[in-house]
């Protein structure tokens, strides 16, 4: 039936290609929002322009860029050497603490009023890592190609796609939660010690489900002796 309705009109997309498209257009549209942060990030949080894919897809290639960078840069202009260097290791680094930035952020909304879901900040803050991506990607490649003597213009592009990144979610959560500058800078702040509480909180835990499993391991080893 819906095979015979897509035949008759030519017109009618499927759900896939609907999908499909609309992912390509999200993507697409990173580069109005990276050039025009006050509409763009405006237009992802209230008219839907981006999608949780597409946000995804960013953050995968920020974590891609990263590990990219320390494997392939030339050593003259990074100091990781390629043997100590573990791809699961710093792709964590980076991942668990950007999403608990996502985290802290989401529940500090109620005490700030913020207006933002977990989706729209979530993909407010990947969107802002495309500058680090498109711009720190092909300098691997330029980091090969250029002298040391030459590394000025290579630190100051690095610089640049850092400190783009940061403006972007400076202005992507003040466009999302409706804030002034002033608010979102005070918010970032309480956000950066919200995740600082939150990795404490997480690490306590850990540690202390560690102490209870030695203690379980420790008690049933000493009942296994005492029966023997």
């Amino acid at each position: 039936m819906n095979a015979a309705k897509l035949a008759s009109n030519p017109g009618t997309m499927s759900p896939a290609k609907e999908k499909w498209n609309r992912y390509w257009e999200s993507i697409r549209y990173a580069f109005h929002v990276i050039f025009h942060p006050f509409d763009g990030f405006w237009d992802l949080a209230h008219e839907k322009r981006g999608t949780i894919a597409a946000a995804t897809t960013f953050l995968v290639l920020f974590l891609v860029t990263r590990v990219v960078t320390l494997m392939f840069t030339n050593f003259q202009f990074i100091n990781a050497p390629l043997q100590y260097v573990n791809v699961f290791e710093q792709t964590a680094s980076l991942l668990f603490p950007f999403l608990i930035l996502c985290l802290a952020n989401w529940s500090l909304t109620t005490l700030f009023e913020g207006k933002g879901r977990f989706s729209d900040i979530y993909i407010a803050m990947c969107y802002a890592l495309v500058p680090y991506v498109i711009i720190q990607l092909p300098l691997v490649f330029v980091s090969n190609i250029i002298a040391f003597d030459e590394g000025a213009f290579y630190n100051v592009l690095l610089s640049v796609s850092v400190i783009w990144s940061v403006l972007l979610i400076f202005v992507g959560l003040m466009q999302v939660h409706d804030y002034s500058p002033g608010k979102t800078l005070i918010f970032l702040v309480a956000t950066v010690l919200g995740a600082m509480i939150i990795i404490f909180l997480i690490l306590v835990f850990f540690s202390l489900l560690g102490d209870a499993v030695s203690f379980f391991i420790s008690l049933y080893r000493e009942i296994a002796f005492r029966l023997n």
